[in-house]
């Protein structure tokens, strides 16, 4: 009798189970689907409404308005070249830092860490940050993009506790073989931080790709250091000045003879896709990493 209970709650538990996470899936991939079928369909007919998971009168009138912008393809390769770079600085010097605090023997890694977290809770506002970056000259440059995030806090904290969970063991090894701190970090820890690192990265990168607001402030009198989120801004800031009579980006869609049956709402839906699909192709190289334990077994105590 107890078998059969439990065969039976494990039925009913799985059952409600497997209904919930299908209804909660189905819940994050419509809004995507939406989004793709809105841009897909013609921009006037979209103002009816009721379009949901399929187009109903197919149209790629509002890509061709996204496409037809003149500097959208050199903005393109500029935040490329700013997520690159971004990733790279940050993970490095955020890895190293936490490396460093996550040393007993360091006598300052305590304080050090307090002023760190500090930060996340207390910010010195829009205006300071602008005259910092200004008396730094970064105005106008590729540099104030990927300095001011060269330490982020939060993953500071993330990577020294992950590097906490690494045996001390391997550390003191290495360094009995002749290993220096850095070659320890570069050989041991790094390649054992991947899964924290990778999971990082993808967030950071996000970050960095949908961030339009760092070149408003710094970076909008320079057209070849826009950025594409900047560029996509406002292409629909355009939009819905114009009330999506003449559509987003009207001049340069005009000039290259392209329709204006484009509305806000169209104009928006495929800026959303043009803006996810690099992020959406860069994710499953990097879901893989997500799972970590890769210590494990590494050192038989």
């Amino acid at each position: 009798m107890k078998t059969k209970n439990l065969d039976l709650e494990n039925i009913i538990f799985t059952t409600l189970n497997t209904v919930f996470l299908v209804i909660l899936a189905a819940a994050m991939v419509y809004p995507l689907l939406n989004t793709l079928a809105v841009s897909l369909n013609d921009g006037m007919d979209t103002v009816r409404g009721g379009i949901y998971l399929w187009p109903r009168i197919f149209s790629l009138q509002n890509f061709r308005v996204v496409f037809h912008m003149d500097t959208i393809y050199t903005a393109f390769f500029v935040s490329v070249g700013k997520t690159i770079v971004i990733v790279a600085t940050n993970l490095f010097f955020t890895s190293m830092l936490a490396y460093t605090l996550s040393r007993r023997e360091y006598i300052f890694n305590k304080p050090i860490t307090v002023i760190f977290v500090l930060t996340m809770y207390f910010n010195a506002g829009l205006i300071p940050n602008y005259m910092l970056i200004k008396n730094l000259n970064l105005l106008g440059t590729f540099t104030v993009y990927w300095l001011p995030n060269v330490i982020s806090a939060f993953n500071l904290i993330v990577i020294r506790t992950y590097i906490k969970t690494i045996p001390e063991s391997l550390i003191e090894s290495a360094k009995i073989d002749g290993a220096g701190d850095f070659r320890v970090f570069m050989q041991i820890i790094m390649p054992l931080c991947v899964p924290t690192l990778a999971t990082i990265a993808l967030f950071v990168a996000v970050g960095s790709w949908n961030s339009w607001f760092d070149t408003f402030l710094y970076n909008s009198s320079k057209q070849n250091l826009s950025t594409l989120q900047y560029e996509l801004q406002k292409l629909l800031a355009s939009t819905l000045s114009a009330g999506g009579a003449q559509g987003g980006g009207a001049n340069s869609a005009a000039q290259s003879g392209a329709s204006n049956a484009t509305t806000p709402q169209s104009i928006r839906a495929a800026i959303t896709i043009v803006a996810a699909v690099p992020i959406l192709i860069v994710y499953p190289f990097l879901q893989k990493y997500f799972v970590s334990g890769l210590t494990i077994g590494g050192v038989k105590e």
